[in-house]
C-alpha cells in the first residue's frame, strides 16, 4: 500500500514513517507544506534506515502531492492544523482512500498537560467533519511514544486504540498497525469514543513527565 504521511516532518510521522519502512514493504511518502523540508526529511529517514542496515527508497512532497494516489493519508499534524490539512488536500481524495488521524487536543499548565478537546467533541470527530463525505476516517496511534517509534533498536510492546465507524477502513488501519513489529491495534468502537482513546495521551506524558526512566511510556492492555 502507498502511505502518505501528512505533516510526516514531525516526531509522530517520523516513527510511523521509520517503522512501516524498517518492519513493512509498504510505500512510505512523506507530505508537508513545504515540499523541500519534505525531501530532506525523507532523505534522513533513509540515511537512519539504512545505519539499521535497511535500504529504502522514502519520498517527500508537498502534502498535495503526497496524498495523491495513496490509499492510506496519515494526518500526522497538530490539531491546530488539522482542518487546514484536511481542507488542502481534499480533492486528491476519494471513497477508496483511508484518512487516520493520531491528533490529540492538549493545554498546559504550571501542573502538566490536560485535555483540550475541540468543540466537535474530539480532534478524531472534527477531522470526520472536514473530510469529503465518503471518505472513511479512522482514529488510531495517539497513544504511542513517538521517541520509542523513532528508536528501532527498542521493541515496541505496545498497544494502539481504533476507533471508526467504517468497519472496513479500521481493518485496513488494524492490518497496517500490525505490519509494525510488537504493536498490537484494539478496537475501542465508532467514532464517539474517540474523546475517552485521545484523553489517554495527556495522562501518558505527565506520567513520563513525573517518573523518572519512563520517558517513552505506553500502555497496553491485559
Amino acid at each position: 500500500m502507498r502511505i502518505a504521511l501528512l505533516g510526516g516532518t514531525g516526531d509522530i510521522g517520523q516513527g510511523l514513517a521509520l517503522r512501516w519502512a524498517y518492519d513493512t514493504n509498504h510505500e512510505v511518502v512523506i507530505g508537508s507544506r513545504d515540499p523541500e523540508k519534505a525531501r530532506e526529511k525523507a532523505n534522513e529517514y533513509e540515511t537512519e534506515l539504512s545505519s539499521v542496515g535497511v535500504d529504502r527508497s522514502i519520498n517527500g512532497f508537498a502534502n498535495e502531492m503526497a496524498a495523491d494516489r495513496a490509499d492510506v493519508v496519515v494526518l500526522a499534524v497538530p490539531p491546530y492544523y488539522a482542518r487546514d490539512t484536511v481542507e488542502s488536500v481534499a480533492d486528491r481524495l476519494d471513497d477508496v482512500d483511508v484518512l487516520v488521524t493520531p491528533a490529540v487536543g492538549m493545554d498546559r499548565d504550571e501542573d502538566g498537560f490536560h485535555y483540550e478537546p475541540p468543540s466537535a467533541g474530539s480532534v478524531t470527530e472534527l477531522v470526520a467533519g472536514a473530510v469529503p463525505e465518503d471518505v472513511p476516517v479512522v482514529g488510531a496511534f495517539h497513544n504511542l511514544s513517538a521517541d520509542r517509534l523513532a528508536n528501532l533498536e527498542l521493541e515496541l510492546e505496545q498497544d494502539t486504540l481504533l476507533v471508526a465507524d467504517d468497519g472496513d477502513a479500521k481493518e485496513t488501519v488494524r492490518m497496517l498497525a500490525e505490519g509494525i513489529e510488537g504493536l498490537r491495534a484494539l478496537d475501542a468502537g465508532g467514532l464517539a469514543n474517540a474523546a475517552e482513546v485521545e484523553s489517554v495521551t495527556p495522562l501518558l506524558i505527565n506520567i513520563a513527565l513525573n517518573n523518572e526512566g519512563m520517558h517513552d511510556v505506553g500502555v497496553t492492555f491485559e
